[in-house]
């Protein structure tokens, strides 16, 4: 070992220094522990905020539900035939909308259930797929508690 740390800079300057193998070992570790944990965290947000465009999605296509029906007095069956929107499948193509009957219906003429259904990497999101009705009820097919409010 130096006997000061004048003669360590000394040989630094010289080109003798470095990191040892250990040293670089040590913060490979380090790194790989602090990614174990951000990864997952990292994934849950980012489906928290691909979540937040079918809710947008579902809430426009409420909007044109109820101008459809002032215009024609029943609610549309379909998004693309009825509503005339290009695509059921949202721009990112995590999710793609339907609309349904209510529930004990075999119609929408008094009712719907508009459905934002998860796709792609949007399937790991623990809300599943969001739902959203003619009496704005709101409502996923997952667990609201593992990953955040769902709506």
């Amino acid at each position: 070992m130096f006997s000061d740390i004048g003669q360590w800079r000394m040989r630094r300057a010289a080109g003798e220094g470095g990191f040892t193998l250990i040293e670089l070992m040590i913060v490979v570790a380090v790194i790989a522990v602090l990614a174990a944990i951000a990864y997952p965290n990292y994934l849950k947000y980012a489906s928290r905020g691909r979540r937040g465009e079918a809710q947008e999605a579902l809430l426009r296509l409420a909007t044109a539900q109820e101008r459809y029906y002032a215009t024609y007095n029943k609610y549309a069956a379909s998004v693309t035939t009825d509503l005339k929107w290009s695509t059921a499948t949202l721009p990112s193509g995590n999710y793609v909308l339907s609309i349904a009957p209510l529930t004990g219906s075999t119609d929408t003429s008094t009712g719907y259930i508009a459905t934002a259904t998860a796709q792609a990497a949007q399937l790991r999101d623990a809300c599943g797929n969001l739902t959203l009705d003619s009496r704005n009820n709101k409502s996923q097919s997952g667990s609201a508690t593992s990953n955040g409010n769902c709506w």
